[in-house]
Parts: structure tokens; sequence; C-alpha cells
């Protein structure tokens, strides 16, 4: 059984940056395209970032674009998300999840980790 572990949420100031890692245990990676999806308080959950098993194809969400990267370490079995510029509206719990196609759609994604708060505040 796939089992995911966020880290690397925390508190930063507008304009920052944070890193946000997606570990795996259990079977490789290798096999699975990975996303980060994200819900804020009230609102309804949306896909940040995917990218496909091999990395060669990555999509963001509009809002995210040229800010966020995703990347993966098929390795260290790890997917990460690069977030710069970071502005208050990105404040939600992020998650990863593991799937087969590398879309930004929450249904086709079996495996989820439990999640990573970030606050975006002065």
């Amino acid at each position: 059984q796939l089992q995911l572990v966020e880290s690397g949420g925390g508190l930063v100031q507008p304009g920052g940056s944070l890193r946000l890692s997606c570990a795996a245990s259990g079977p490789t990676l290798d096999y699975y395209a990975v996303a980060w999806f994200r819900q804020a308080p009230g609102k309804e959950r949306e896909g940040v970032a995917v990218i496909s098993c091999n990395g060669g194809v990555t999509d963001y969400l509009d809002s995210v674009k040229g800010r966020f990267t995703i990347s993966r370490d098929n390795v260290k079995n790890t997917v990460y998300l690069q977030m710069n510029s970071l502005k208050p509206e990105d404040t939600a719990a992020y998650y990863c999840a593991a799937g087969w196609y590398p879309v930004l759609e929450a249904n086709e994604f079996n495996y989820w980790g439990q999640g990573t708060h970030v606050t975006v505040s002065s």
C-alpha cells in the first residue's frame, strides 16, 4: 500500500517561499503521477500542480503559474512543490496525491497524504 507523507508547511510572510515535500513509502512512486491539491477553510479543494511519472509533463493551476514549481526525485521517492512569491490567498492545507494520470482532477488520484498547512500572513 502506497503511503504519502507531506512536510514543509508553516507560517511565511507574503512574498516568501516554502518548499513542500511528499515522501512515499511502500511501492515506488516511479509509476505514479503525483499532484498537489489544496483546500482553504470554507473553500473547495483545488488542484495546484501535477507531474507525470517520469517528470516530462507538468501542469499548474493558473493562479500559481510562474510562482510554483513541481519536481520529483524518483531515487528519493519524493515529490516537491517549490512555492515562491507566496500570497495570503495561498493559505491552505496542502495535500499530495498519487494516481495514474497527470491531471488536476482529484477523483483521478487513489492515494492521499494527511496534508501540511501553509499560512501566508504578515
